[in-house]
């Protein structure tokens, strides 16, 4: 198999007890960019001691998921990109099944996402459509409206003609939108059944309770920010009220019986949810402790 016309993109964050499995899983490709968002000098002397091929790019500022596969993507000189959460694992022969998906399509497609071990958990539709499994040359793949982002296998001309991803989102629902994009222009978005992954969750970063913070802060606000950019601004806003309402009578609720740990979360949405619904930028960045 060419893996020369691969590279593979993994944005971390605080990430060191994930990567070596992730990078381990993909020892057969042969350029690997790896966007660190933490600044984690240590951690780019560890994966460079095991993984000396790699290039491990410190950002000095935290650029989240889009803006951080951006960086790397705007390096690739390879037909194809793979791009990985830093918990994600390819198992064996997923990289071969993608390319020879790729080259059955004619490369007639801009993503291909990988099941979940031979699972469709990963594909959706923005509209009920009937899922049906295909064939082309004894591979197997759904043809679907969007897949996550912890595992894509992007053609890159067809990323790149759209401008890559929308860098106001921080965390959340890029991906989605990266698919939404390319789906107003007819582009095929497929899942392989015969190539198969392992995601964790929710594990890419090691900070704990602040990651919980972080998470759901960003997803209010993404999510603000996605039903605006697609259904305008006054019915985005007018569906988002009952959503703060709700929030507001949790943060009562948690006030009276003093539940700190999850006053802290619903704070955290509630916040997210209120800066995307005044357009103020993506701007909450969870502070680290310095190692």
């Amino acid at each position: 198999m060419n893996y020369k016309n691969i590279t593979a993109i993994i944005v971390t964050f605080r990430s060191e007890k994930v990567i070596f499995d992730c990078l381990k899983s993909i020892k057969n490709i042969k350029k690997i960019i790896v966007v660190d968002n933490s600044f984690d000098k240590k951690l780019k002397k560890k994966v460079l001691l095991k993984f000396p091929r790699v290039n491990f790019i410190l950002s000095p500022k935290n650029l989240g998921y889009g803006a951080g596969n951006n960086v790397a993507l705007k390096k690739v000189k390879t037909k194809y990109a793979i791009i990985l959460n830093p918990d994600t694992i390819l198992f064996r022969e997923c990289v071969d099944n993608l390319l020879i998906l790729a080259k059955n399509l004619k490369n007639k497609f801009s993503i291909i996402a990988p099941s979940i071990n031979g699972n469709i958990k990963n594909y959706g539709f923005f509209m009920n459509e009937k899922v049906k499994k295909q064939m082309v040359k004894k591979t197997a793949y759904f043809n679907v409206d969007y897949v996550k982002g912890f595992a894509m296998f992007l053609n890159i001309p067809k990323i790149k003609s759209i401008g890559y991803f929308d860098e106001n989102f921080f965390m959340y629902l890029e991906e989605i939108d990266l698919c939404k994009r390319l789906k107003k222009i007819n582009e095929k978005i497929i899942v392989s059944l015969d190539a198969k992954s392992k995601h964790l969750g929710a594990k890419s970063s090691n900070i704990g309770f602040k990651f919980e913070i972080n998470r759901n802060w960003h997803w209010m606000w993404s999510k603000m920010y996605f039903a605006s950019k697609y259904n305008g601004f006054f019915k985005s806003r007018i569906v988002a009220v009952p959503e703060l309402i709700k929030l507001i009578i949790k943060t009562l609720f948690h006030l009276v019986f003093f539940n700190r740990s999850k006053l802290m979360i619903v704070n955290a949405r509630m916040c997210g949810l209120l800066a995307s619904f005044f357009k103020l930028k993506s701007y909450f960045r969870t502070k680290l402790d310095v190692k």
